[in-house]
This record gives C-alpha cells, sequence and structure tokens, in this order.
C-alpha cells in the first residue's frame, strides 16, 4: 500500500477502530484483502500499538479518581531514567507515562479509587525509589477533552428561537 493511503488508513482507524475492513477499503478505494494485509503488518511492526475505547467513567464510578503526577529523579543519563522507567511503567495503576523536557523528568496519569489511594501509591511505590528526588500532585477535577474527544459535546439546537 502506498505511504499516503497507509497513513489515511491510520487516521481512520485512530478516528474509529470500530470499522469493518470492507468499510476502510471503501474509504480508502482499495481491495478488502489489501486493506487487511496492511493492518495486519501495521499491527506487527507495533505501529498499530492497540485499540481502545475513551470511556467516560466519571459516569460509570463513583470511586475514580485520576491524577497527572510529575517525578523529578536524580540525574543518571540515558540508562538512568530508562531504569527508572522499567519499574514504574509496569505498575497497573499507572495509565499512561511519558519522559518530558523541563523541571520534572516523568509525567505519569494514575488511575485510583481515592486521594488516598493515589497517596500511598506515590509514597509505597515512586518515593521508595533510590533515584526519584520529588513529585508533585495534580489531581483531575474535570475532563473537558481528551484524545480530541469533546467530553461536553452541546446536543442543544444553535438556532435562534423564533415566536410567531
Amino acid at each position: 500500500m502506498e505511504q499516503s493511503k497507509r497513513k489515511q488508513l491510520l487516521k481512520l482507524i485512530e478516528s474509529d477502530c470500530r470499522l469493518s475492513m470492507e468499510e476502510y477499503a471503501v474509504m480508502l478505494g482499495e481491495d478488502e484483502v489489501i486493506v487487511s494485509a496492511e493492518i495486519k503488518r501495521l499491527e506487527e511492526e507495533k505501529i498499530i500499538c492497540g485499540y481502545r475505547a475513551l470511556i467516560d467513567w466519571d459516569k460509570v464510578e463513583d470511586d475514580w479518581i485520576e491524577a497527572l503526577v510529575e517525578v523529578q529523579t536524580i540525574p543518571k543519563g540515558e540508562e538512568g531514567y530508562r531504569e527508572i522507567a522499567e519499574r514504574v511503567r509496569k505498575f497497573p495503576e499507572v495509565k499512561s507515562f511519558f519522559f518530558v523536557s523541563g523541571g520534572f523528568d516523568f509525567i505519569l496519569l494514575l488511575q485510583g479509587r481515592n486521594i488516598k489511594e493515589i497517596s500511598k501509591f506515590i509514597s509505597t511505590n515512586l518515593a521508595s525509589i533510590p533515584d526519584v528526588s520529588g513529585t508533585q500532585t495534580h489531581f483531575l477535577l474535570d475532563k473537558y477533552k481528551e484524545w480530541g474527544i469533546d467530553m461536553y459535546q452541546d446536543d442543544s439546537d444553535p438556532r435562534i428561537q423564533v415566536s410567531p
């Protein structure tokens, strides 16, 4: 599959991964067999890393909280960062984990049942890592947009109401 169609396919999958091979093929003007083979290749090469639905858990669970945690470490070069990353990314509470520039070295997205659970995770699992020199925690209070999806879509009619 040519590069431009491959990028188009990836954007379609990213936008809605529930479409069928037939639907992707029609949208791309390609044969279904070619699209299916290309998706399989992209999965094997880890270009497509997984498929996921975006759930608004606040509408489902009462005991639910998320926090962004900035983590500062003692500089030890690239290998030092990798060692910390190997250790931290394996915790199931860590939903997203990024190496960043700025005043902190890493940013984590944690999920837990309450503030106490998140705090315990930070003090027990993060602070106990010898090369972690500090953390700063930001609890998420509300989400307005996530992964490009507006979490507060306004379904009201934007037209001005006119009375007879």
